[in-house]
């Protein structure tokens, strides 16, 4: 057998057992009367963590746009300077 593919077989054993052990555990942890970490979850805290997400949807959306906008720019002026450059 290929010790590669035994490695394989252990390491996916073992996620394997880890995923398991976390989900038999996983009723325990939340077992608190629904309080997490932050305390108790009440209509205030909801909608401010709402508005949370969509603030920082909004923000990634218009950062990711601006990033492809420079580089779309930056891609024209380098296809402007070839066709100049090469004829």
């Amino acid at each position: 057998m290929d010790p590669n593919h035994s490695t394989a077989r252990r390491l996916l054993a073992a996620l394997a057992t880890a995923a398991l052990a976390l989900l038999a555990l996983a009723p325990s942890a939340m077992a608190a009367d629904g309080e997490g970490l932050y305390g108790r979850a009440d209509d205030k805290v909801i909608t401010f963590s709402a508005f949370a997400v969509m603030a920082f949807f909004a923000i990634l959306v218009i950062a990711l746009s601006l990033i492809q906008l420079r580089l779309d720019n930056r891609k024209e002026r380098r296809k402007q300077d070839l066709e100049r450059l090469g004829s």
